[in-house]
């Protein structure tokens, strides 16, 4: 009899010890266990140490840290119909632990194809060029559109970056050919204001020495100066420019006096008809 005894005293003790053993719950600093008693949520524990009843409680661990989930790549066609290749990257988190349990059977499978699909949508309605210069816009209304179609489920999505654009070949060949068209008609327009603004100074250089006799007898010292100092062979006659001023002077007299004869010849050829 006393064995019989001794026997349940120690079944009792290791149930007991089985019993207290399934009803403690340890939930890190990052996660969150929902409770469910006879198949009803109550509510969120943690973290920390906490008991449950056990065989009536059941209780799910959800992370609250952010993941990180690389999009499967999309090849989609542009508005301007140019056929890309995109890899994107979201960052997302749980906010609401019993809504990521109860409202959705996998939320990070759920955000995946979300994104997907969402990342196929937005890109297929820019442009080419747009997709690669406003990536900023482009990434801020990917993040807003999934974040509003996660969040029924707790999920906060905080971040969406388009990381590769892939071109095909043909298309690159013809963005280099456009980039080299481009810097080659920013030399061009460059080199006429430089040849603009070269004729200007000259302009303005050529009135102020034509005010001034003297200056340009200073400028043709300074040219011969310049000449003689480079230690070259070049052999130089200056010529005063009254000189100059002279032979024009006469040119313009004989084309005068050229013109007066001719009009005379003319007047006695009409007074003899």
């Amino acid at each position: 009899m006393a064995e019989i005894v001794i026997f349940v005293f120690f079944f009792f003790l290791l149930f007991a010890g089985v019993f207290f053993a399934s009803a403690i719950r340890i939930v890190q600093e990052y996660e969150r266990g929902v409770i469910f008693r006879l198949g009803r949520v109550t509510g969120a524990k943690g973290p920390g140490f906490f008991f449950i009843i056990p065989i009536i409680d059941r209780m799910v661990k959800v992370s609250l840290r952010t993941m990180t989930m690389d999009i499967t790549p999309q090849e989609l066609i542009t508005r301007d119909n140019v056929t890309v290749r995109v890899n994107a990257v979201a960052y997302f988190h749980v906010i609401d632990p019993v809504q990521a349990v109860i409202a959705i059977e996998n939320y990070v499978f759920a955000t995946a194809q979300i994104a997907q699909t969402t990342l196929r949508s937005v890109l297929g309605q820019v442009e080419l060029d747009e997709l690669l210069i406003n990536r900023d816009d482009i990434n801020q209304s990917l993040q807003q559109i999934i974040d509003n179609l996660t969040n029924p489920w707790g999920v906060k999505v905080g971040l969406v970056e388009v990381k590769d654009v892939e071109l095909p070949e043909s298309m690159r060949r013809a963005m280099a050919r456009q980039a080299e068209a481009e810097r080659d008609r920013r030399a061009k327009v460059i080199h006429a204001r430089g040849e603009d603004e070269a004729a200007e100074t000259l302009a303005h250089a050529a009135s102020k020495l034509e005010q001034h006799e003297g200056a340009m007898q200073l400028r043709i010292l300074s040219t011969m100066g310049e000449i003689a100092g480079d230690r070259n062979t070049t052999l130089f006659f200056p010529i005063p420019m009254e000189m100059l001023r002279f032979f024009e002077g006469s040119d313009k007299g004989k084309t005068a006096e050229n013109s007066t004869i001719q009009t005379q010849v003319h007047q006695a050829d009409q007074v003899e008809e």
